[in-house]
């Protein structure tokens, strides 16, 4: 018997926290296995291994966001369809996200071991440390396909609403790596290679264990998989593309837009530049609690808006909100009173880890904006917004973050906490951004109704129903986007009408049909603009039964406009 998915039932307070906490510790143990390598080398190998594990590891961490970001996809894509209840479906949504990752693999395979040397140069690599950095992206290019299988697992693991199994991986990967440093680079003195050869067989033994759970668990997921799933579907690879794309992108720009103000930071001293960079590895373990819901709020929101759920979506981002707010006042007050401490367990210098403190009192502002920005990231991610999520991000990184460090920079005297200040500031902007379009999602669906609820849903069917035109024996007036129009133009009208009446309404099929049964009363209907004497009555039937599909009245749609 199948395993049931439980994030659609149950306490929403409950349900999301059990889900968010093993996605902390994954990401916690993330954040430890970024770096323990760095730490090894640093403690047993020479300098020019140091600078090439610390320059070629900030590379992969860029191409694993970018990963993670396009994966994206997929956990949004499989939540959804496990919540409508397709396991077929979700398996096709699998299986596609296997092919493309496969391709998007061998080529990042290709451009890593092809394109080492040239990586390098743009990343600055010092001379002296030059050939250890190309040897260390030139390994882990070689398991590019571990690393991006790790990653897609991941995000499969997520969408059907299991965090634990994650987890559990990622701690097996943090031991075997750091066995494996320990063994390499201490043992057989393998410098920055040694590093390298850990890291992709943590991650190697992590997809075969992987593997071997969903393959254990087969037939207890709430997903149907087989080889016959695994096919390039255009349609299945579009979607996942179009939803993780944006997600991906945003990864890569944001990241881009630290990297700048580091290079503003730069001109101030190796002093300064040395305190930020530790400030920012503080504060990836500051942000863990907002990323960790995050990343649940998109699977939780995906599965309960795949399930017609909206309101249970929209309770738990008021509940992600509050709690995650909750944890961000510890953090701030950590990072404001406390930062030199934090510091110093990154650096041994007083000067750097004042510097760093500076930087972090900017930070410890954000602290508390990041608790509304990351859930309703999180939120906009499982409702399909993820063009939006990526709009707003770029809009907080170029057109706030960056102006102002740079403007700030400019001014004599300026501190590294007011270089940092433009970051909460970006926030805020993000923020309104977000606020703004959560209340135009809460009245479109008034304006809309029917149609603007299930846009992008529709324009998929219009797609699909051509090819089951001749399965359904549904004629042509029906697969024409006039009939989907007049669908539309009628389901507003449904609202008004008396007469209509809750429908039986088949599920969602994998073909994306929907069907209706109508009670006689409608067939029948006597009202002054009956449906049984006009051509469109039909059409007039498959409204109202939407209307009720959709749990009109529409208020109880809210949050699912602009599909």
């Amino acid at each position: 018997m199948k395993r049931t998915n439980r994030l659609t039932e149950g306490n929403i307070l409950h349900t999301l926290i059990r889900f968010a906490v093993p996605v902390f510790f994954t990401l916690f143990l993330q954040a430890l296995y970024g770096g323990v390598d760095l730490l090894v080398v640093g403690q047993f190998a020479a300098t020019a291994d140091v600078s090439g594990v610390a320059t070629g590891s900030m590379l992969m961490s860029t191409v694993t966001m970018v990963i993670t970001g396009l994966s994206m996809g997929i956990t949004i894509l499989v939540g959804e369809r496990i919540g409508r209840g397709e396991p077929d479906e979700a398996g096709r949504a699998i299986g596609g996200g296997i092919c493309l990752f496969a391709v998007f693999g061998v080529l990042l395979m290709v451009v890593l071991l092809a394109g080492a040397e040239t990586l390098a140069r743009l990343l600055h690599a010092p001379e002296e440390a030059f050939a250890e950095t190309v040897e260390y992206i030139r390994i882990c290019g070689g398991g590019s396909l571990f690393i991006v299988a790790y990653n897609v697992l991941g995000a499969v693991f997520r969408g059907i609403g299991d965090a634990r199994t994650p987890l559990f991986t990622v701690m097996l990967a943090c031991v075997i790596n750091i066995g494996g440093d320990l063994l390499l680079v201490e043992g057989f003195h393998l410098g920055a290679a040694g590093a390298a050869l850990a890291t992709v067989a943590a991650q190697a033994v992590s997809v075969v264990v992987s593997l071997a759970v969903i393959r254990r668990r087969k037939d207890r997921l709430p997903f149907h998989f087989s080889r016959r799933s695994v096919r390039f579907d255009g349609r299945i690879i579009a979607l996942e593309l179009r939803l993780g794309l944006p997600v991906a992108l945003q990864e890569l720009l944001v990241g881009t837009s630290f990297l700048v103000i580091q290079t503003i930071v730069n001109t101030f001293g190796v002093t300064a530049s040395a305190g930020v960079g530790v400030a920012e590895k503080v504060c990836v373990f500051l942000m863990l609690v907002p990323s960790a819901y995050m990343h649940s709020m998109s699977a939780f929101v995906a599965q309960n808006m795949g399930a017609g759920q909206p309101r249970r979506a929209k309770r738990a981002l008021g509940y992600g909100i509050l709690t995650a707010f909750a944890a961000g006042l510890v953090m701030a007050w950590l990072a404001f009173f406390h930062g030199d401490t934090l510091s110093l367990l990154f650096a041994k210098d007083a000067a750097v880890a004042a510097a760093s403190h500076s930087y972090l009192k900017a930070y410890a502002i954000d602290c508390m904006l990041t608790p509304f920005l990351f859930c309703f990231m999180g939120y906009y991610n499982g409702c399909e917004k993820t063009l939006f999520v990526m709009i707003q991000g770029i809009i907080g990184a170029f057109g706030v973050r960056i102006p102002i460090a740079y403007l700030v920079s400019r001014i004599p005297g300026a501190t590294l906490f007011q270089i940092g200040l433009g970051t909460p500031a970006s926030s805020t902007v993000q923020i309104v951004l977000c606020l703004a379009m959560f209340l135009y999602l809460e009245r479109r669906p008034v304006r809309g109704g029917y149609w603007a609820i299930n846009r992008a849903r529709n324009s998929r069917v219009l797609g699909w129903l051509g090819d089951e035109k001749k399965a359904s024996g549904a004629p042509d007036s029906q697969i024409r986007p006039s009939a989907m129009k007049t669908t539309w133009l009628l389901t507003s009208r449904a609202k008004a009408i008396s007469w209509v009446t809750t429908s039986m309404v088949m599920p969602l099929a994998a073909s994306a049909r929907m069907t209706a049964s109508t009670s006689p009363t409608i067939s029948g209907s006597r009202a002054e603009v009956g449906s049984s004497k006009r051509s469109t009555s039909g059409s007039m039937a498959r409204a109202r039964a939407m209307a009720t599909r959709c749990f009109w009245p529409p208020e109880s749609c809210l949050g699912l406009a602009l599909m």
